[in-house]
């Protein structure tokens, strides 16, 4: 009888998997990072094989520090970094290309280009984003134009695309041997491909952006009773266990966060930070800068959407302190630093090294600090950088309290930064209202194992998956009004210094 649940979550600087009880707690995890690998400005990629190789070890290694063989586990589910692009040989399984990851530059051209009939939102009615460098389609597209003998091989059938999860999912089923071609709802929604009403891949616009359909995943369930596939006897597993779960990382995270009424929301601080609001069954169409996606499909029961702000950079903010300043030794390091000092000091840092994300989708900006005099200190710097996190978070919620015209009472957070008391507290008093850390702060790998879990019947319903949140930690607001009006005003100013740098 099968005891756990487990999760492969691919995410964008590194790989780990997880096994759950049927409680939702942790009985097992093993994490490892993976290259950066930047050959020019703007550009960012990640090696596929070693992606893979990764998702091997870890879920070797997770198995064996939880003591568990391939018959304890139900079902696996698979979440990932989203709008990552890979493109591989399905004769041969190996990529044609690095994979292009969701926050490289390089299609600019592409989408501007796109732009010059119709605008920046041409393609929104259908597919609910703008045309941005951050979506998959436009790098498939790139890929096409620009890697030798893709173009033809493609249309031969040979070349097939994924999101990260796709490519996954395929080498965890067989690869070469017969290795499901499958994506969820919830990634095609990040391909600029797939349109949001039939939940298949649009024929127009893969004429307009050039892509053969053949290249292209079937889209299947976020939580499959028909199953994806089974891993393999001989592969990392060691035994045969359905794949039946697949989730971008921010709807698995919702999933997680058991956000499954509309106008429930979850901000999750990762690499970048990803707020979503459950809007339901309706697509409901942003009218301030945020997109509208498939947050998830469960068997054959109704699509649910949500409408998401993304923001391209925070965690990674704190990386590049880290790695390019060599201002901290960790990433954890930066509360102590931030610490030293009561305030930023009068600075603002806008992270815009990606171009700026919602509510802005302006590619051309780039990073700026600004206020900088000679009274400020690397601990001013360190608390800028958290505060940064904690502004956009603001600018995201209220695009959404417009949109949906739901004012937002509490916001249940999670992912790697929340355990960062400083960032938190300021959260709470920049928005003013309740922060909420639940127990299980690693949402999106539960998310994913409950995707695959009710697959199988390992949790029955929904009911059974939300009885398992509770409450870590709430952080209520002190700031007063005023000064929240202020610091925001500023920010705002800030922000604005960072447009049209790039001509």
């Amino acid at each position: 009888m099968a005891k756990y649940a487990a999760a492969v979550d691919q995410g964008t600087t590194s790989t780990r998997f997880m096994i759950f009880n049927h409680s939702g707690e942790v009985v097992a995890v093993h994490q490892m990072e993976h290259e950066q690998i930047y050959p020019q400005a703007g550009w960012v990629e990640h090696d596929p094989i070693e992606i893979w190789d990764r998702t091997k070890d870890v879920i070797k290694e997770g198995m064996k520090k939880a003591g568990v063989k391939a018959e304890d586990l139900a079902a696996i589910g698979i979440t990932n970094q989203r709008e990552t692009a890979v493109v591989w040989d399905k004769k041969t399984g190996k990529p044609y290309y690095n994979a292009i990851v969701w926050q490289d530059t390089r299609t600019d051209k592409i989408c501007n280009k796109l732009a010059e009939d119709g605008g920046q939102d041409r393609f929104r009615k259908k597919v609910g984003l703008p045309l941005a460098t951050y979506f998959s389609g436009p790098k498939v597209r790139w890929m096409l134009d620009n890697v030798s003998g893709l173009r033809a091989a493609a249309e031969r059938g040979d070349a097939i695309f994924g999101n990260i999860d796709t490519w996954v999912i395929w080498n965890l089923t067989g690869g070469v041997d017969g290795g499901a071609h499958v994506t969820d709802v919830s990634n095609a929604s990040r391909t600029m491909l797939m349109n949001l009403k039939t939940l298949d891949w649009d024929d127009e616009i893969l004429k307009i952006m050039d892509i053969p359909k053949a290249m292209l995943p079937q889209i299947r369930p976020s939580s499959d009773p028909n199953l994806y596939g089974n891993t393999k006897a001989d592969g990392p597993v060691g035994g045969v266990v359905p794949v039946c779960g697949d989730l971008g990382d921010q709807q698995a995270a919702m999933v997680g966060q058991a956000c499954f009424s509309p106008g429930e929301a979850k901000n999750t601080y990762g690499t970048g930070c990803f707020m979503l609001l459950n809007t339901g069954t309706e697509a409901v169409q942003s009218k301030n800068g945020l997109l509208t996606t498939l947050c998830y499909k469960f068997g054959s029961d109704p699509a649910v959407y949500a409408l998401e702000g993304s923001i391209a950079i925070t965690g990674a903010l704190v990386q590049w302190l880290r790695d390019n300043l060599e201002m901290i030794k960790e990433s954890k390091d930066i509360e102590a630093l931030a610490k030293t000092v009561d305030d930023a000091g009068g600075i603002y840092f806008v992270p815009a090294f990606s171009g700026l994300f919602a509510p802005y989708w302006k590619s051309d900006a780039r990073g700026v600090i600004v206020g900088l005099t000679r009274y400020v200190n690397k601990g001013h710097i360190a608390r800028a950088a958290l505060e940064a996190t904690a502004y956009q978070t603001r600018e995201v919620l209220d695009a959404m309290n417009a949109d949906s015209g739901v004012a937002l009472i509490a916001l249940k957070v999670d992912g790697g930064m929340v355990y960062n008391e400083l960032l938190m507290q300021f959260q709470s008093d920049v928005l003013g209202v309740p922060v909420i850390r639940p127990k299980v702060a690693e949402t999106t790998a539960l998310g994913a194992a409950y995707a695959a879990g009710l697959a199988v019947g390992f949790w029955k319903n929904t009911d059974e998956m939300r009885a398992n949140w509770g409450i870590d930690k709430t952080w209520e607001p002190k700031m007063g009004m005023e000064d929240r009006k202020k610091l925001f005003a500023g920010w705002k100013k800030a922000v604005t210094r960072t447009f049209d740098w790039i001509e």
